[in-house]
């Protein structure tokens, strides 16, 4: 696991009306700050990588559909350097991921409808000077292919 990173298997709560999941409190032990709530979206297929921030951390959902996160530690001074993570998150495997600053990551829709991706980073997004540092998700810098494994 990249240094930093938390996963929170997250709780579905059923009955006869319909269904609860607590996905991020402040008391789970990566709870830094909240920053804003918002929802992202991908349709079937669709790549939205590669990116990271210097200030803040993120926390990822999937609430709808389903999505293969992926995170590549750029940090050069971490001990996960150079080190990738997946995660299938959605509906058929709730979980939260915590992803810490200096991480680059991205997800693609592997639903077959659009995927629904919640992120509750610990800053607010700031319009004239973003937080955000990109790559394209075919890059060079960073060894993944985005493609479907069959294995």
């Amino acid at each position: 696991m990249i240094s930093g990173v938390k996963v929170k298997s997250l709780k579905v709560v059923p009955d006869e009306r319909g269904r609860l999941m607590e996905i991020f409190r402040s008391d789970d032990d990566f709870f830094n700050k909240f920053g804003q709530v918002y929802l992202t979206t991908a349709y079937p297929g669709v790549v939205k990588a590669w990116h990271f921030h210097k200030k803040q951390d993120d926390n990822v959902t999937a609430i709808k559909g389903m999505a293969k996160v992926v995170l590549y530690d750029g940090r050069q001074n971490s001990s996960t350097y150079k080190e990738i993570n997946e995660f299938f998150v959605g509906e058929h495997n709730p979980l939260l991921v915590h992803i810490p600053k200096g991480v680059y990551h991205g997800f693609k829709c592997i639903s077959e409808e659009e995927v629904l991706v919640i992120n509750v980073p610990t800053e607010i997004y700031n319009y004239k000077k973003p937080d955000e540092f990109r790559l394209p998700a075919d890059t060079k810098k960073i060894s993944y292919n985005w493609e479907r494994e069959d294995r």
